[in-house]
């Protein structure tokens, strides 16, 4: 915390933080949205375009990276947070009803798309160190290995991929 050093932090017990957070409730959560929404391996997922939705592009994500693909909790984590910066920027800037989230694999990589009706490019902005906003594309360009945009006649598909060591 910036400008706070040496000043003592309040301390949270350990107990209360594992009481609320837990691999094993987090994994029924995802598979939960699995049965509820569908495979983003097999075809697009629709999703409402709400906040809300976030936390259902992250869990999706999850269960498929970590557990139908066994990649790295490494891996995962990068993955739910770049998708749940592509699916707030789907919410917050094109208006629409419903986006669309995508997942594919192949030899080496791994793809996550979000597609939406707006024809509105994203703006990869320059960020300076306090910015409270304004991340989520710089985190995109930062944390894959490439990421673009692929203009549809009606919207979009904003998509970024990683290197995976295959087996």
């Amino acid at each position: 915390m910036a400008g706070l050093e040496g000043i003592e932090q309040p301390r949270r017990h350990g107990s209360a933080t594992a009481a609320r957070w837990s691999p094993a409730v987090e994994d029924e959560h995802a598979l939960k949205a699995l049965e509820l929404f569908g495979n983003p391996t097999e075809g697009e997922v629709p999703l409402p375009s709400r906040p809300e939705s976030a936390a259902t592009a992250r869990r999706l994500t999850q269960v498929v990276v970590l557990r139908h693909w066994g990649l790295s909790p490494k891996m995962t984590e990068d993955a739910v947070l770049l998708v749940s910066e592509l699916v707030g920027n789907a919410v917050r800037h094109t208006g629409a009803r419903v986006f669309g989230l995508r997942m594919r694999r192949r030899r080496g990589w791994i793809r996550i798309e979000v597609r939406d009706p707006s024809r509105g490019l994203p703006c990869l902005m320059p960020v300076q160190e306090m910015d409270v906003s304004g991340r989520g594309l710089f985190l995109v360009d930062k944390l894959s290995d490439r990421w673009g945009v692929d203009l549809l006649p009606r919207g979009k598909t904003t998509w970024f991929e990683m290197r995976v060591a295959d087996r």
